[in-house]
C-alpha cells in the first residue's frame, strides 16, 4: 500500500510540472521574442534576452546563445556575437547526455532535456561565425569555421548507421570557403573549393533539395581555374557547362552580397498512430503505421509477466513528434543595383527545404525511441493495474497527456540564402539593394571605393515574414 501511495505522489508530481509547464509550443512561448524579430525590431529583441537571463542556464541554453549570437550579428555586434555563437559552439562540442533526464524523459516526454540542435542547425552557426570573422577583416578564423561546417557534418553522420542524412555536404559552405580563399589571393584553394561545392550542389542539392548550381558557381570554377593555370581544367569545364570561358579582369576590385531571406520553418506537433498486428515471430509485438508506411518490432521477451500482458492488451496507439510549419518570406526576389546594370541574386542555400528534409531522416531513425518511450509508459499502467486499478487508469491519464513532443528549434535562422557579385568601378560605387513584395519595393544604399583585387562582402536580410502556415 506504501508502494503505491508512493507512486501516486510521484505521478501527481509529474502531472502537477506538465500544468505548469502547459502545452504551448516554443514558438507560442517566446511570442514577443519572435515578433521583435520578425518586424526587424533588434534593439527590442536584445533587450527582451536581457531580460530572460534565467534561460542561460536551463534547458534552452543552447537556443538562447543561439538567438543572442543572431540578434549581436544583425546589430553588427561582431565580436560580441561571435562570442555568443562560441559559447553555442561549447555547448554542443560539450553535450553530454543526463541519464537521470534520459530515464525521465522516457515516462514523460523528450522536452525535460537541455536542447539538442538538429544537424543543420549545429552546422550554421559556423556560418554565421565565419561572417562575423569576415567582417572583422579575419579570414584565416573565417575559413576555419568553414572547415569545420565539413568536419562538424562528418562527425554528425558517421553517427548514423542506417537511415543516414541526406543532408551529408554543404554545397554553400564549400562555395563560401572558395570566396575566402579568393579575397586571400589563393586561387588553387579557392578552385578546390568551388569545384567541391559544384559536386555538393549537383550531385546532394539537385536531388535531395531541389536546387540548381548556381550559375555564378560555374563562372567562379572557371576563372579560379585559368588564375591558377590549370587548362585542362579550364577546357574540361567549359565542355561540362557549356559555356566559352573569356578571363575578364576585376580591375577595381567587387563585392559579394549576401542576401538572407525570411525565417526558416518553426516547430509544431503532430501525433502518428500506430496498430499492433499479428506477429510472425514468438516474443514480438508489430506495430505499424499506415501513414508512414512502416512496421517497428518490438521484442518483449525480456519483459516481465505483467508488462507481456500489458502488450498484449495493446491495440494502439499515437506517438507525438515535432513537425516543421513554413514562415513564408514577405520578400520575393531582390537585387541589387548600380549605375549601369541589375544584378540579379541567386539561391545558394534553401534552409527551409533543408530543415523538412533532415527532420524526416530524424524521425525515420528515432520513431524507435519514441515507441520506446510509449513502450514504457505502457508497462507502468499494467504494473499499477495488477497493485491498483485506479492507479492503473490514473497512470494512462498521466501519460495521455504528459506524451509531448519537442517544439524547440532555433527560429532566427533565414528561409533561404542568395549571393551575387558585382564587379566595381574606379572611385566611389554606389550600391542600391532592392527588394520587393508583391507591392513595394524595399531599399538599402552602400558604399564601396574601388580597389586593385579588393573583395567586399556585405550582408543584408530581410527579416519580415508570415507567420507559420498551421494548414
Amino acid at each position: 500500500m506504501a508502494t503505491t501511495q508512493r507512486k501516486k505522489q510521484i505521478l501527481l508530481f509529474l502531472l502537477f510540472g506538465l500544468i505548469l509547464g502547459g502545452c504551448a509550443t516554443y514558438y507560442q512561448q517566446t511570442q514577443q521574442f519572435q515578433q521583435y524579430i520578425t518586424h526587424g525590431n533588434f534593439r527590442q529583441a536584445d533587450q527582451w534576452l536581457q531580460n530572460n537571463q534565467h534561460e542561460k542556464e536551463g534547458k534552452n541554453r543552447l537556443l538562447f546563445y543561439l538567438n543572442h549570437g543572431y540578434v549581436e550579428w544583425m546589430l553588427d555586434e561582431h565580436e560580441e556575437s561571435n562570442r555568443h555563437f562560441e559559447e553555442a559552439d561549447r555547448i554542443i562540442e560539450d553535450y553530454v547526455k543526463n541519464y537521470g533526464l534520459e530515464a525521465l524523459s522516457l515516462v514523460t516526454n523528450p522536452t525535460v532535456k537541455p536542447y539538442k540542435p538538429e544537424d543543420f542547425e549545429a552546422v550554421m552557426l559556423h556560418y554565421f561565425t565565419a561572417l562575423n570573422y569576415i567582417q572583422l577583416q579575419d579570414y584565416e578564423n573565417a575559413l576555419v569555421e568553414c572547415r569545420r561546417i565539413n568536419i562538424r557534418l562528418n562527425q554528425l553522420n558517421d553517427k548514423y548507421q542506417d537511415h543516414k542524412n541526406r543532408y551529408q555536404r554543404d554545397a554553400f559552405a564549400h562555395n563560401l570557403m572558395g570566396m575566402i580563399y579568393e579575397a586571400t589571393g589563393d586561387y588553387n584553394n579557392a578552385f578546390i573549393a568551388y569545384r567541391n561545392a559544384y559536386e555538393a550542389y549537383k550531385e546532394d542539392y539537385t536531388e535531395y533539395f531541389n536546387m540548381q548550381v548556381p550559375e555564378q558557381l560555374k563562372k567562379d570554377v572557371l576563372r579560379t581555374a585559368y588564375l591558377t593555370g590549370f587548362d585542362d581544367e579550364v577546357r574540361h569545364y567549359e565542355q561540362t557547362f557549356s559555356m566559352d570561358f573569356e578571363y575578364t579582369p576585376r580591375e577595381h576590385g567587387e563585392v559579394i552580397f549576401f542576401w538572407l531571406n525570411g525565417f526558416g520553418p518553426v516547430k509544431d506537433e503532430w501525433s502518428i498512430h500506430f496498430r499492433k498486428v499479428p506477429s510472425p515471430r514468438e516474443n514480438y509485438v508489430i506495430m505499424q503505421s499506415r501513414e508512414l508506411d512502416v512496421s517497428f518490432p518490438i521484442y518483449i521477451g525480456d519483459k516481465s509477466k505483467e508488462e507481456k500482458e500489458g502488450f498484449s492488451e495493446l491495440r494502439f496507439f499515437k506517438v507525438a513528434f515535432p513537425r516543421y510549419l513554413e514562415r513564408k518570406p514577405v520578400y520575393r526576389n531582390a537585387a541589387v543595383i548600380t549605375q549601369d546594370n541589375k544584378h540579379s541574386f541567386e539561391l545558394a542555400q534553401n534552409i527551409n527545404e533543408i530543415a523538412f528534409k533532415t527532420l524526416h531522416d530524424r524521425m525515420l531513425r528515432e520513431l524507435g525511441n519514441a515507441i520506446l518511450r510509449l513502450a514504457t509508459k505502457k508497462a507502468l499502467e499494467a504494473l499499477a493495474d495488477e497493485e491498483d486499478e485506479n492507479l492503473g487508469t490514473f497512470i494512462n491519464i498521466v501519460n495521455t497527456l504528459t506524451e509531448q513532443a519537442d517544439t524547440r528549434n532555433w527560429q532566427t535562422l533565414p528561409y533561404s540564402i542568395h549571393y551575387t557579385r558585382i564587379p566595381l568601378e574606379e572611385g566611389e560605387n554606389i550600391l542600391e539593394v532592392e527588394a520587393y513584395t508583391r507591392n513595394n519595393t524595399r531599399k538599402n544604399t552602400y558604399k564601396f571605393e574601388g580597389q586593385k583585387n579588393k573583395i567586399y562582402f556585405a550582408s543584408e536580410h530581410t527579416a519580415v515574414t508570415y507567420p507559420p502556415n498551421y494548414r
